[in-house]
């Protein structure tokens, strides 16, 4: 007779044909390990319903238990990626910074970052802003770092994205410091330096056979500047990168003079080098303070000192000032 109560009692060979298909995947075949050679034998694979957290609240509480235990356990804790952005262009990236990105749980990036270079980054992932400008910061350095150890702590990978590369004037040397006083993991992906980029962008060789044969960065803002020995940095033979000097253009090249440099010495400014709207122009020494007044030339910008400069593609903004004042004489 036919069963009239729960599956697996008393069922009929057919029913019984029928719970088994149903229980059972018959379609996967193994060859069999005993017996007759080539004699295949059923494997049946038994399928379970995997478990489903019940809501997304229930999904967040799980987040935050995981995030607690981290913790409680040193060996759960986040770690910290310093990451170069380069000069601004996101086709400069590098495998590597692309992929610290991709799995970043927080970023925390400088103000100058191009906006599809954060794009990398997962949706989910939090976009603190420390922009910095001058005498204008959002945060001091110690409380930034402060903010890594934090987010470190709590479990998560922060990729601190900076422009150009991070230990290029870019004060990585004092995360890293800070983060390894704190006993937690840091990594540094190199990038792009704003020299190299804009330098190539404008085809001006920082270093070549016949007019340099070295070539010094040295920061524009630094306090005391006038109390700064570049005594040497500049001259024939060699080349001198100037970062965040813009606004002291004036200033720098007093300096340089004041040293002994040539006051005709060519000098190059390139502007949102990689950027959108960037452009590069020269003049020579004695002129640069006036040149970036005229041309109304902003940051993020770059100069450089040195007979390089008059093989670049750099437009010669003397001689067009010098035509135009001779026009109108």
């Amino acid at each position: 007779m036919g069963s009239t109560g729960d599956e697996g009692t008393d069922s009929s060979p057919a029913d019984a044909g029928a719970l088994s298909r149903k229980r059972c995947d018959w379609s996967c075949w193994a060859p069999a390990f005993a017996g007759e050679r080539g004699i295949r034998t059923p494997r049946p694979k038994f399928r379970y319903p995997r478990p489903k957290i019940a809501s997304v609240a229930m999904q967040r509480v799980v987040v935050h238990l995981c995030a607690m235990a981290s913790l409680l356990d040193p060996h759960a804790r986040g770690r910290v990626v310093l990451v170069g952005a380069g000069p601004g262009d996101p086709d400069l990236l590098t495998v590597r910074a692309v992929a610290a990105l991709r799995e970043a749980d927080v970023v925390v990036h400088d103000g100058l970052i191009d906006p599809r270079v954060l794009d990398y980054a997962p949706p989910h992932a939090q976009r603190i802003s420390v922009a910095k400008q001058r005498a204008r910061h959002t945060l001091p350095q110690d409380a930034i770092n402060a903010l890594i150890i934090a987010h470190v702590r709590a479990g998560s990978i922060v990729v601190r994205l900076k422009g150009g590369d991070p230990f290029v004037f870019g004060r990585g040397g004092e995360e890293v410091e800070a983060v390894r006083a704190a006993g937690l993991p840091v990594d540094v992906v190199p990038g792009v330096s704003a020299a190299l980029g804009c330098a190539a962008e404008a085809m001006l060789p920082l270093t070549h056979r016949d007019w340099s044969s070295a070539v010094s960065f040295v920061a524009g803002q630094c306090k005391g500047l006038s109390e700064q020995d570049w005594s040497g940095l500049a001259g024939k033979s060699r080349t001198l990168v100037i970062y965040m000097g813009v606004a002291n253009a004036a200033a720098i090249a007093d300096k340089l003079m004041a040293d002994g440099v040539d006051p005709g010495l060519p000098v190059a400014v390139l502007e949102k080098g990689t950027l959108p709207g960037h452009r590069a122009v020269r003049t020579l020494l004695a002129d640069l303070g006036d040149m970036v007044a005229r041309e109304k030339i902003g940051s993020p910008a770059i100069i450089v000192a040195g007979e390089v400069v008059l093989l670049s593609d750099a437009e010669n903004r003397l001689k067009a000032f010098a035509q135009q004042a001779e026009a109108m004489s």
